[in-house]
Order: structure tokens, then sequence, then C-alpha cells
């Protein structure tokens, strides 16, 4: 199927010793056993299968950092594998940060979910402040951008810290730590998940975030995770910010990319130029449109500028969903109708803040000074600019939570085995700074799926990826 032809498709799928140099777990004695909860569990998938599975709850603290914290309770879903009693334990970690590892069995990663039992059980795990863990950390205010002025960063950054300030005095009022929602306190979650388990070593399987979590937990209890399959990965250093020099060579392959199908290349002939040309266009003149108002019955006009179409064109030149919607989103622009441009300008300057958990976590990851400065730089000259990274690091003031400081951000070095999985259309996390992470691990192989950008695709749907997996698992 072509590129051009996915894009009218409905995408309803959806959205060992370690080496020197690495920090440890918080003291062991200091933690309570977690007590693990099992049921019986018929898992039901959006296409309305059902499995028989087990539902699994257990108690960990909210900030360990924290003597008296209160303790919040995790859950996952748990698929027998199917060789009894063989094989260690695959728990998955999805993306976002925010993603709900069940929500992923239930929809996308069910087949593969299903695959891979066959190495034994496979664990879908919602980390803390997501799907079934959740708790009660989601904000119901408003963004409440203008809607008559084209987006502007410096004067949208005021409204998202205090939005964000807001947001986080909300959550406190209600007992809620969000300095617990962070990284290593997930990963340390994944360490009481196998001792409530009972279980020597447990295997991971990450997806975009969840691998930069992977690589915590890698570094902070290498002795408790026989090997790990890591997809779309995200480096220490790479949890809050991306590379817009990496967007833009992500815009030249898929330039060249558009060029192989007939289709494509007649709706494309030259993607970047074309790209180039709006840009420039809506920074000379502004445009505005008529959008209907889902919530109010309206149409307000919409106006929009060259940020906003930086801003929403970074996601459609880097993931899956992204690409596949490029013929209906950039499509009528090229005759200068900028109306599905406003349509997201408009869900986006009245969306709800939403969950917390990500702001913490993105935020408590934070960014090395270097590597903050090689990024400005970058953006100065990069064709979407520092749209790329928009809020952050800005929007973390608002948040206002303890980052985890230069160790946290630094190589992970470890015999660990891992297999890592990029694609070479992934602007969100591309194959070189894959490479880097890749570099520290000894025991590593790696597999770049032509054709593949970050998202559902890379993760659940190629096979290639699929016999790649399960040759990993079964390796000695």
């Amino acid at each position: 199927m072509t590129l051009f032809l996915a894009a009218r498709l409905a995408f309803a799928l959806f959205s060992a010793s370690a080496l020197a140099g690495d920090s440890g777990p918080a003291n062991k004695n200091s933690r309570p056993k977690s007590r693990l909860r099992l049921e019986p569990y018929a898992f039901s998938t959006q296409r309305g299968d059902t499995v028989e599975a087990e539902l699994g709850h257990f108690r960990v603290p909210e900030n360990r950092k924290i003597r008296g914290s209160r303790s919040i309770e995790l859950a996952f879903v748990r698929f027998k594998g199917r060789h009894a009693g063989r094989g260690v334990p695959l728990v998955f970690l999805s993306g976002g940060p925010g993603a709900s590892g069940i929500d992923a069995a239930r929809g996308p990663g069910f087949s593969l979910f299903m695959d891979l039992r066959e190495s034994g059980d496979v664990i879908a795990l919602d980390q803390r402040g997501t799907g079934m863990s959740q708790g009660d950390v989601n904000c119901v205010r408003i963004w409440d951008f203008p809607l008559d002025t084209p987006g502007d960063p410096g004067e949208l950054l005021p409204t998202v810290r205090e939005r964000l300030r807001e947001c986080a005095q909300d959550v406190k009022a209600r007992g809620i730590d969000l300095d617990g929602y962070n990284t290593e306190q997930s990963a340390d979650d994944l360490e009481a998940l196998r001792e409530a388990l009972g279980v020597k070593q447990i295997r991971v399987w990450a997806v975009s975030y969840g691998t930069h979590l992977a690589l915590s937990a890698i570094r902070r209890h290498p002795a408790s995770i026989e090997r790990a399959v890591l997809a779309g990965v995200q480096g220490p250093d790479d949890g809050m910010m991306r590379s817009p020099a990496a967007v833009d060579a992500q815009i030249d392959r898929l330039t060249e990319h558009l060029k192989t199908d007939p289709t494509t290349r007649k709706a494309f002939p030259d993607f970047r130029r074309q790209l180039v040309s709006l840009l420039a266009e809506l920074a000379e003149k502004p445009a505005v449109a008529p959008v209907p108002d889902k919530k109010t019955a309206r149409r307000p006009e919409i106006a929009v500028g060259r940020w906003d179409l930086a801003f929403f064109a970074r996601p459609r030149v880097s993931q899956t969903w992204g690409v596949r919607s490029l013929p209906e989103f950039l499509g009528p622009m090229t005759d200068h109708d900028f109306t599905p441009l406003a349509a997201a300008a408009l869900d986006y300057r009245r969306a709800p803040v939403g969950s917390m958990m990500p702001w913490a976590t993105i935020c408590a990851s934070g960014v090395s000074p270097a590597r903050l400065r090689e990024l400005q730089d970058e953006a100065r000259s990069a064709i979407l600019g520092a749209a790329v990274n928009f809020p952050f690091p800005d929007a973390c003031a608002g948040v206002n939570v303890r980052t985890l400081g230069s160790r946290f951000r630094s190589p992970v070095r470890s015999n660990v085995p891992v297999l890592f999985i990029s694609g070479s259309l992934d602007g969100e996390t591309p194959p070189g700074r894959t490479n880097e992470t890749a570099a520290g691990f000894p025991r590593g192989t790696s597999l770049i799926v032509p054709g593949a950008s970050h998202g559902f695709d890379l993760f659940y749907f190629r096979p290639e990826v699929r016999t790649a997996i399960l040759e990993f698992l079964a390796s000695p």
C-alpha cells in the first residue's frame, strides 16, 4: 500500500553487572515489600477479542525520597506464557510519558503481545500516573490560548507556565506529590514489581519514552534485568528535547521517500521546498480560517502563522500517524487553504491540560546544559526552529519539580543484552542518536527498519520487528 493511500485510511488503532559510572538504587532495606493482588481477568481488546488473563495490583511509595510518603497502587495485566513455568517474565513499558501499557495491549499491540507469550509470561504495566495506575493526577483546566492571533511562543509561554503552576497546586491540594512522578521512581517501581512477582529477573520490552525508563532501570537494577528490547530509543539525555537538526535531516529523508511512489511524488514533488515555501508565506502574511468548534457548534475564525505551521508540522514529519496524515494536512495548504492548520490550532488552544504525570516526568528528566546549548544552536538555522521543542524547557518553571541531575543524564553502560530497534524515517528518535546509546552496551544488537517512522508501525506492526524480538528473546 502506498504511503499516500495509507494516509486516507482511518488511523484508529491509537496514537548481569553494570560497568563503572552508574548510579545505584535507593537503599533496599528502607523499602517495604510490595504485596501482590492477582485476580482472573477477561481481557477484551478494542476489536472485541477476549483472552483470559490476570489483573494484578501492588503498592509502592509515591515518593521514596520522603520518609513516610503515602503509597499508591499500580496495576498490570499478565498474559500467561504458552509453556507453563518456562521463561523469564517480559514487562512492557509504553511511551508518552503518560501512555497506558494495558491500553497498548488492548489496541495496536495485541497481536504482538500474544505472539511474545512464546517466550514466557507477558505483562502490560501501567506506569505510575497512567491508565489504571493513574490515581488523581489529572488537571481539567483549559489552556485557553487566544484564537484571533497567530501562535507566538513569547506570548504563549507565560500562559503555559501559569496554567501548569495552577494545575500543580490543584493536584498538590489533593495530596499528590508530583516530585514522586519521575523516571527513577518508575524504575524502582519495576524492581518492586519483580520483587512482588517473586522472580529473580525480568525482561523488559519498551517503546519510545518507555525506553528512557528502561535505561534507568538497567542503570539502577542491572542484576534484575535479564535482557531488554528497546524500540524508538530515548537516551538518558533525550527525555525532554528533540534535535532541530535531526528534524531537518528527517525532512530531507522524507522528501526523498515521497519521491519513490508515483502518487506521493505527484502530491509532493519536493516536500522540503513546499514546506519551506509555506513557512515563508505565513511569515509574510498570517492566515485566518473559520473552523467548526465541536464544543460550541460555532465557527470561530482562527489566526495562524509561521510558528503554528512549524509547531504542528514536527509530529507530522516524524511520527507514523503524522506522516500518514500529510496529504490531508499539507495538501490543502499548497492551494492556500489553511483550514487544516487552523483546525489543529483550535484543538490545541482549547485543549485541557490533562494529566500532570507527563509534565512532571519530562521536567524531572531535564536536559544537560551542554545538550541544551547544542539544541539551541541548531534551532537558529533549522527549518522548524525552536518550535520542535515548545514549550520545553521553559514550561518546567510552572511545574516546579526536582530534576534528577547530571548522573541520571549520563550515558548508561551495562552488560545487559539489549536489542535496539530504530526506524529509518524516525525523526523523533533517529538511528544516529540510538547508536550513541547503544555504544554503552557491548552485548547489544541493532535493527534499523527501512521506511518506518516513530509510532505503532515501528513498535508493533512490522513483521521484521516481530521476528527480531522473538529471535532475541529465544537466544541463549
